[in-house]
Order: C-alpha cells, then structure tokens, then sequence
C-alpha cells in the first residue's frame, strides 16, 4: 500500500532522473540505474512500512484499533489528526519538501554514478519524501488503513503539496483542516 501511495509523488523525480541519466549516457540504457534509483525509495518506504506494521499491531493488540484498522478512540484519532495538522507548518516538513518540490535540484547537488549511486540517491530522496509525508501516512490510523479513500485522498494530497503551484496554500490549509477536526473531535460540535 505504501508503494501505491508514493510512487505516484515521487514519479516526476523517477522520469528526471531516468532523462538525465539518458543524456548523460553513463551506461547504455536507464532502466537498471532508474529502478536502482526506485529501489533506494522503496527501501526506505519498506522500513518504515515495517515500524508502521509493528505499531498497527501493537495499536490491535490493546483495542486501539479495530480489526478494521480504524481507530477505536476519540483521543488516538484526535491526536493522530492534532499531530499532523501540526507538522504541516513545522520547518521540517517544509525543510523535505523542499527538495521533493525541486527534483532538478536535487538530483544536480546528489548525482552520484553507477547503480549503487543512484541506489544511494533513491536513499536519499526516499528520505526527504519519508519525512514530509509520515504524519500523513499516520492519519491512516485514524481513518482506516484499509480504507480505500482515505488512502486515495492522502496520496493526492501528498501528490498536491509536491506539484501543484499554490503548494504552501495546500500545506497549511490541510494541517488548518486537521486541527480543526481535532478539536471538533475532543469538543464536539460548538453549541450555544
């Protein structure tokens, strides 16, 4: 699920480094150093799909979450969502997107030769993506891992805050939009 999520982000960065690994003409073809490349991103996203596995079940293991995989508590869903909705405005979170937002320049500043460097640089690159999306990813324990749409809705996000030109807007709205729902959650519905 984690691969379906984030190859769609990080695809114009994939096709980047594919060309310019063509035009440089390091080796004859793009396609073992491009899935080298690939494969540093999925490494990383598999390590972090394995902590994510080991929390989910330890989330299962005291009710936390049900066999559906939705969260089972007003308090996880809420700080779930008060956790990501902050991180959205946090340095680090912009510091990722960065150089998610910027493949050109970050594929000039990291090239590094062969498969085993485009291997490293998949590292890399899997990284910054890794820590501009994980509290989103973590909002999966609040809606339901297995839940088609939200993982649907996530990875369009994710794909917006890289892409689209009004990015910053999207950023700060959703975490605006997350700590509201945060709120409403703990409070409930404001009454007169």
């Amino acid at each position: 699920m984690m691969v379906a999520m984030m190859v769609p982000a990080v695809s114009p960065v994939i096709l980047l480094f594919a060309e310019i690994n063509r035009r440089r003409n390091e080796q004859p073809g793009t396609l073992a150093p491009t899935g080298q490349f690939l494969l540093g991103c999925l490494t990383v996203w598999t390590g972090f799909s394995v902590l994510v596995t080991l929390a989910q079940w330890g989330l299962l293991t005291v009710a936390l979450i049900s066999p559906m995989m939705e969260s089972t508590s007003k308090v996880l869903g809420a700080g779930l969502l008060l956790v990501a909705g902050l991180f959205q405005f946090s340095r680090l979170k912009f510091a990722c997107l960065t150089h998610c937002r910027s493949p050109m320049g970050f594929l000039a500043t990291e090239w590094r030769g062969g498969s085993w460097g485009a291997f490293r640089m998949g590292l890399k690159h899997g990284g910054y993506c890794l820590g501009c999306c994980w509290a989103l990813m973590g909002l999966l324990f609040a809606f339901g891992v297995m839940n088609l749409f939200w993982v649907a809705s996530i990875s369009i996000l994710v794909l917006a805050e890289k892409v689209a030109p009004f990015r910053h807007l999207v950023s700060r709205v959703a975490g605006l939009v997350f700590i509201v729902w945060a709120t409403w959650i703990v409070f409930g519905p404001i009454s007169r």
